[in-house]
């Protein structure tokens, strides 16, 4: 049985990340969109960041989803070292209620771009849905199925407010 190559990868710093980062990865897996999700720690693992950084375009990477928390270095160390648009979750911190990780993240020099979202979930599900729309831009069976459930999503909306 053949593996589907994954065109998105989606890492964290820790797996207390998973949480949010597994919203992304619903969203990819509602679309049909293949991806991976590791576990790579800018600070604790740096020679499995630079490895997967430095390899991502060579596996069939297209787009990278990093999600980290407190000082959140991934998203942009990640960024430094490969030129796939890599897109940084900020984590909700209890600290500062993510924050830090937004400030840390969308706080990039020139020359280094992150795509930063918002912190914590929807910040999660919209990387999952931002990186089907880098996708679809070549693809376009997905293009479809992100109109499809762009229509089913607004469609759910009721009109008017329920009566408790």
């Amino acid at each position: 049985m053949s593996r589907i190559r994954p065109h998105v990868g989606i890492i964290m710093g820790s797996q207390s990340d998973w949480p949010t980062m597994q919203l992304a990865a619903d969203i990819l897996a509602e679309l049909g969109v293949a991806f991976e999700t590791k576990i790579v720690s800018a600070h604790r693992t740096p020679e499995r960041l630079y490895s997967y950084a430095k390899g991502a375009k060579a596996a069939g990477l297209k787009v990278i989803i990093a999600g980290a928390g407190g000082a959140a270095h991934l998203p942009g160390m990640t960024a430094s070292m490969t030129t796939l648009p890599v897109l940084g979750v900020p984590i909700e911190s209890k600290a500062l209620k993510g924050q830090d990780s937004l400030l840390s993240i969308v706080q990039m020099p020139a020359g280094v771009p992150v795509g930063t979202l918002a912190i914590g979930e929807a910040g999660a599900k919209n990387a999952g849905l931002l990186a089907a729309e880098i996708l679809a831009l070549s693809d376009a069976a997905l293009a479809d199925r992100l109109e499809a459930w762009r229509k089913k999503h607004s469609a759910d909306v009721a009109e008017t407010p329920v009566k408790a």
